[in-house]
């Protein structure tokens, strides 16, 4: 016989926010015959503990879409949320404390301070909040990301691979809500993109984060649980488990004339995971 004890405590698990939301959001630049529409009431959830990658044109929003949803560009209407707190109406001072707090951010540049340590850099947003380092923590964080060796060496004395996972474990030992990704890969050569890829995927894997990246490659979303396209400032579909061959062909025809759905994939086509070495 079934417990009804239970039932409260399904009905709370199902009813929990996403990691990241927006709804009916829209981005316009410009007035009149200028008018640019980057968005166009644009609304997704990204489910806790995920992998998503975001894919588009030039010019099709999907970097405007993660800027919003990160707090970095504010919409022009809707909502956006991460977690249960809505970022609409924050002041400047409670949106640093938000993005300082949950978010996490690995951007194509990497961003860090040059005349800093790796480790230095790594526990940077900590030091600037005022916040303990949770040593243990840490520890894991390098470990996992093979920094452990290369922590009391600068930026410029590091590989290309090794300064985006020196920024990769930046992000990740605040221990944010969310990471997002804007071209984290864009910089780096293939061997150094797969490393940084696979240390995103074991981030969702291993430490159950939620991570969002903007990409323009097939391979680095085919890494992704999930694969949305935009067009026009609009989502035209939304997918999971598309093979590197999927995405780029889809690609191909969305540059074209936005398709309706992605092609149908054929029997050898891998998991989200596919491409991984």
């Amino acid at each position: 016989m079934t417990n009804p004890a239970a039932a409260p405590e399904v009905a709370l698990e199902a009813q929990a926010p996403p990691a990241a939301a927006a709804y009916k959001l829209a981005k316009t630049y410009g007035k009149g015959e200028t008018v640019v529409h980057a968005l166009r009431e644009v609304s997704v959830e990204f489910a806790a503990g995920e992998f998503t990658a975001i894919m588009g044109p030039s010019g099709s929003g999907k970097s405007t879409l993660m800027h919003c949803l990160a707090g970095l560009d504010t919409a022009s209407s809707g909502n956006v949320q991460i977690g249960p707190i809505p970022l609409n109406g924050l002041n400047d001072k409670q949106m640093t404390k938000l993005r300082r707090d949950l978010v996490g951010f690995v951007f194509q540049s990497f961003n860090l301070v040059p005349t800093l340590t790796a480790r230095e850099n790594i526990t940077l947003p900590l030091d600037i909040a005022g916040k303990k380092v949770d040593k243990d923590w840490m520890q894991a964080v390098v470990d996992r990301l093979g920094l452990a060796d290369r922590l009391g060496h600068r930026p410029s004395e590091l590989s290309g691979g090794q300064v985006q996972r020196v920024a990769c474990a930046r992000a990740l030992v605040a221990r944010p809500q969310i990471i997002f990704g804007d071209e984290p890969t864009g910089n780096l050569d293939s061997r150094s993109s797969a490393e940084v890829l696979s240390i995103l995927r074991a981030t969702v894997d291993d430490f159950g984060q939620t991570v969002v990246v903007v990409t323009h490659d097939p391979r680095a979303a085919s890494y992704a649980d999930r694969v949305i396209f935009l067009a026009d400032g609009q989502i035209v579909n939304d997918q999971r488990g598309l093979s590197t061959d999927d995405i780029y062909e889809y690609m191909k025809h969305l540059d074209e004339h936005p398709p309706t759905q992605v092609p149908e994939q054929s029997s050898e086509t891998q998991s989200p995971a596919a491409g991984r070495d």
